[in-house]
């Protein structure tokens, strides 16, 4: 099959290969090297997709990743559909599928379209005024119509099948983009020894050297040079080449985030491969070679199907042999276009017309245009086009007024210069500077140790181009600490664009009827720019808002720059002066599957289980999620339920004993010489002299003061430590001993380790837990006399090393018995066996909650909620009173933090002893007290407690301590509670059971 629009030969594109692919069920052809936006093009296809707001038919734009039209949903299989892709940079496959979005009943008759009849009606910011009335029309009407109409492509319905995966690297030198800059920067910095990943998020490298064909380099052709480039890299160790991964994100300290689309451009891709991978780079330098975005023009009708960027179009030719049209009609501001009408003119594309806006075009390429004989007319512009569903003639006219003509065309191209894409250097939070000769924004002053290089930062003639990216990549290598290679200046011609340009709108833009468009893809004309200045708004930032430009999925890479010199314009104003939209990342957008990695299904919120786990399912246990961890709640037999189980395993433990899974307690190992200083600056605790084979409470506060984590602290020896912490705190515990130990107190030498995985912990707790222990330890005494209350040893059980505690959460004897994991489920059962002559239960986390809180321990997270104190919990006991510093200190100083009205923990009776309040109640002085109440407390924990036959409740009161024998009372659905203020601590206050 051929086409018109395809040329006999030239471009990177395969001709003997072709490929079969659909739009929107029509079979098409292509051939191999396409992408989807070229392969329409050479079958004559410019109408692709329909406008957000208007529904106004939209054709392709540009080549690449700037395209604001032509977004496609792309379909292997039911389960495998992806929505607005551009079509710009879908690569070709045989088989491939794609539709076109936001219409209905079909492409070429869209309902939608009716909506620009009434465009005079929805001009910009209609929805903040029309839908404040009436205002209980939102929820029934608005909300839902707009849902309805809002959004582009459809969202899939079946779960994505593939596979996303991630990945960490570290470099000395990483260069976002591969054109003639960044290639430089790469061969420099690679000569150099560096270690240097380049990536690119097109399928080749070499970026506008891609569509060259005139330009040489260092005497070659520039892609014989090109070539010769691409191999010298590939071929060293020390460089890892990414093409089809785009620098998406640019974070703190050198941290870029990379999208690698592995298998997207394969017909069948290998099951083995992932889709995609998802690179976290760290890079010591960073080399910004994105090169720049070419400027469209804003001139009445200048969104018709067929009307393209001129680069864009030059870009379709000489790289996929692709004619944009048979008569093109160019207009521009800018030596580029007169490169494009020449490379059209030699392709046998006839040139209608070249309207330059400018009063003067000397430069190489205009003079160049003018002796192949194609009609030049300076200080001429478009007033309007024609078409319908793509364009089929302009009228021109002077820029100064005056009659216009009709010129017949079936493309129209247009430039109005170009900008240097600064996204990722804004995103680095690096300064703009304005520069007034290329209008446009260039990269300042940096923030990270980065560096732009080429277009991206305003220079446009290649010579100087590959100079700079040398000199970038020489200068990168020495801030990494290597030696950079002698400079040498590499020898081109070709590809010099210059800087004119134009910024804003054409004449007749804004006149009655006109729509000039400045955002294609949310319908933003020049008139609606213009409306919102009129109604007061200045702040580029407040237009973007109020119009929607620079809003949509090409993140205004085609219209923030016109939608600037508008604004300018209208308000007299410097661009400078008005502002820059913000550049978020990601620079294109990137699929949630990549950013989920394997979080996905049952490993996005992984289920983490113990090695006694299934020995508890066997048993019957109901299981809660707790953090990541599927603990026993309660064990119940014969039917009972939760309150029968819970009070039975209580009575258990008190009256004999009971075993506990506690392997999910964090367990951080800090050992060195240093760590009982670090210890002691990092809890209120004092450390320096608790002896070995000792243990003690420990408190973990924020640098606010507040309660971050507590646990049993244990010291091994005099340079280890065993620190516990609470089952969800242990990551975090982690991360703040890192934070501390790399940032303030690097000097300190130790090591911090994970153990959490380590050991599985059986708490034995009750009256008999010594005698059921004691025949299975091996060298350890477990008398009172050797190994007291708070207090550790080593030796084995049942053969297996262990480290064994005396402890207890109960307030009963207590051992937590710690064994290797793999060993944790045999040495269970062998302490379950030797429980059983004296009546061992198994009792879960809910009975583990109602033994603590009788004896007022607290739960951080539950009597703590990020603003208690330790004198709030009643924890003023454990802080090392004679310490110069520990993290927290200086905050628990403040006048506020010792105030008497402070809500402090108490207990709570309730004068009548059934009645459970509910977990979370508010407390409060006076029940007389007229709605809203004020509340002087919460209820933190509640239960009925078996053992006192009675319920009990755990508080946060203002003043609590000296509200002892008050009462007060509980609001509820059902009527206030009346309590009574009590001691915290409801069983056995002299401690005399857990010092057994």
């Amino acid at each position: 099959m051929t086409s018109v629009y395809r040329t006999k030969d030239g471009g990177r594109i395969q001709r003997g290969k072709p490929l079969r692919f659909t739009f929107d069920g029509r079979a098409l052809q292509g051939v191999e090297g396409d992408t989807l936006a070229s392969a329409l093009l050479a079958n004559g296809i410019h109408l692709v997709g329909r406008s957000f707001k208007y529904h106004r038919p939209r054709g392709i734009l540009s080549a690449g990743a700037d395209e604001p039209n032509a977004l496609v949903g792309v379909r292997r299989d039911a389960a495998r559909y992806t929505p607005n892709l551009r079509a710009t940079q879908v690569e070709l496959y045989d088989g491939l599928e794609a539709e076109s979005q936001n219409r209905w009943p079909s492409l070429a008759l869209d309902t939608g379209a009716l909506n620009g009849l009434i465009s005079p009606f929805i001009p910009a910011g209609f929805y903040y005024k029309t839908f404040m009335w009436p205002r209980k029309a939102w929820d029934s009407l608005y909300e839902p119509f707009i849902r309805a109409a809002a959004g582009l492509g459809r969202a899939p319905t079946q779960a994505d099948p593939d596979r996303y995966l991630n990945r960490y690297a570290h470099c000395d030198v990483l260069i976002a983009g591969a054109g003639p800059a960044g290639l430089s920067a790469a061969l420099t910095a690679a000569r150099s020894g560096a270690r240097v990943i380049l990536c690119d998020e097109q399928s080749e490298f070499g970026g506008s050297l891609l569509a060259e064909t005139s330009a040489t380099i260092e005497g070659l052709p520039a892609q014989v040079w090109l070539q010769e480039a691409i191999a010298e890299l590939a071929g060293n160790p020390r460089v890892v080449l990414l093409p089809r991964t785009t620098a998406f994100g640019y974070f703190a300290h050198n941290l870029i985030g990379l999208n690698q689309r592995v298998t997207d451009h394969l017909a069948v891709p290998s099951a083995e491969q992932p889709r995609e991978r998802l690179w976290q780079v760290r890079a010591k330098e960073v080399i910004l070679c994105a090169g720049a975005l070419e400027r469209p023009l804003v001139f009445p009708g200048n969104d018709r199907p067929g009307i393209l960027l001129a680069d864009s179009a030059r870009t379709y030719l000489n790289r996929y042999g692709v004619r944009p049209g048979k008569r093109v009609v160019i207009i521009t501001a800018h030596d580029g276009a007169y490169r494009a009408a020449l490379d059209l003119h030699a392709a046998g594309v006839e040139i209608a017309a070249i309207a330059d806006v400018r009063a003067t075009a000397d430069g190489p390429a205009p003079q160049a245009a003018r002796q192949a004989g194609l009609p030049i007319r300076l200080r001429t512009t478009i007033t309007g086009t024609r078409g319908g569903l793509r364009v089929e003639g302009v009228s021109l006219a002077a820029m100064d007024g005056g009659p216009s003509q009709s010129v017949a065309c079936d493309a129209v191209l247009m430039s109005g210069g170009f900008t240097p894409s600064v996204h990722l250097f804004s995103q680095s939070r690096g300064k703009l500077d304005w520069d007034p000769a290329a209008q446009s924004f260039v990269p300042g002053r940096s923030a990270e140790r980065e560096r732009s290089a080429g277009a991206s930062r305003g220079l446009f003639g290649l010579a100087e181009v590959l100079a700079d990216g040398a000199a970038a990549g020489a200068d990168a290598v020495a801030a990494a600490g290597l030696t950079p290679p002698a400079p040498r200046r590499l020898e081109a011609s070709g590809i010099d664009l210059g800087t004119d340009g134009f910024l804003g709108a054409l004449p007749g833009a804004g006149a009655p009827g006109a729509k000039a468009f400045v955002d294609w893809q949310n319908d933003v004309t020049a008139k609606d720019l213009l409306l919102a200045t009129r109604e007061g708004f200045r702040s580029i930032e407040h237009i973007k808002r109020y119009t929607t430009t620079g809003m949509a999925t090409d993140q205004g890479k085609t219209s923030n720059m016109n939608a600037l010199g508008v604004v300018s314009e209208a308000l007299g104003t410097p661009i400078p002066a008005v502002g820059l939209t913000t550049f978020r990342m990601p620079y294109t957008p990137v699929t949630f599957g990549s950013l989920a990695a394997t979080s996905r299904g049952v490993l996005f919120d992984p289920v983490r289980t113990t090695p006694i786990h299934d020995w508890a399912a066997a048993q019957g246990a109901v299981f809660e999620d707790v953090g990541l961890w599927k603990r026993a709640r309660y064990f119940p037999r014969g039917g009972e339920d939760m309150d029968a189980a819970v009070a039975r395993e209580c009575l258990a433990v008190r009256s004999g004993v009971g075993v506990f899974d506690a392997t999910t307690l964090g367990k951080i190992e800090v050992v060195g010489p240093d760590a009982a200083k670090f210890m002691n600056r990092l809890y209120v605790n004092a450390w320096t002299k608790l002896a070995p084979g000792r243990s003690r409470y420990g408190v973990l506060l924020r640098d606010d003061g507040f309660i971050f984590d507590d646990g049993v602290v244990g010291r091994v020896a005099e340079d280890r430590f065993h620190v516990t912490t609470t089952t969800g705190g242990a990551p975090r515990v982690l991360a703040m001993m890192e934070d501390y130990l790399q940032t303030e107190w690097p000097d300190l030498n130790v090591w911090l380790t994970s153990t959490t995985e380590q050991w599985a912990v059986i708490a034995v707790q009750g009256p008999q837990a010594r005698q059921v222990l004691e025949g299975l330890v091996e060298g350890i005494d477990l008398s009172a006399e050797a190994l007291p209350h708070m207090s550790l040893t080593e030796g084995k059980i049942c053969g297996v090393p262990t480290r064994l505690f005396r402890m207890s959460f109960t307030g009963e004897l207590g051992f937590e018995v710690n064994v290797p994991t793999s060993h944790g489920r045999a040495v269970w059962e062998a302490i379950w066996a030797a429980g059983q002559p004296h009546g061992m239960v198994a009792y879960g986390t809910e009975t583990m909650h109602v033994l603590r809180a009788e004896k007022g321990y607290i739960i951080v997270g539950q009597e703590t909620d990020g603003t208690v104190t330790p004198d709030d919990a009643g924890l003023s006991w454990a802080i090392g009173r004679t310490k110069a510093d520990y993290v927290g200190k200086r905050s628990l100083a403040r006048e506020a933090m010792n105030a008497p009205d402070r809500k402090q923990l108490v207990g709570l009776y309730t004068q009548n002893p059934s009645v459970v309040i509910e977990e979370g109640s508010q407390v409060v002085a006076d029940a007389r007290q007229q709605i809203p109440m004020r509340p002087i407390g919460h209820v933190s924990s509640s239960y009925m407690s078996a053992t006192l036959g009675r319920s009990i409740a755990l508080a946060l009161v203002s003043g609590g301590r000296a509200r002892m024998g008050q009462t007060l009372f509980v609001p509820t659905a059902d009527g206030e509670v009346a309590v009574t203020v009590t001691s915290p601590v409801f069983y056995d206050q002299e401690g005399v059971r857990v010092n057994a």
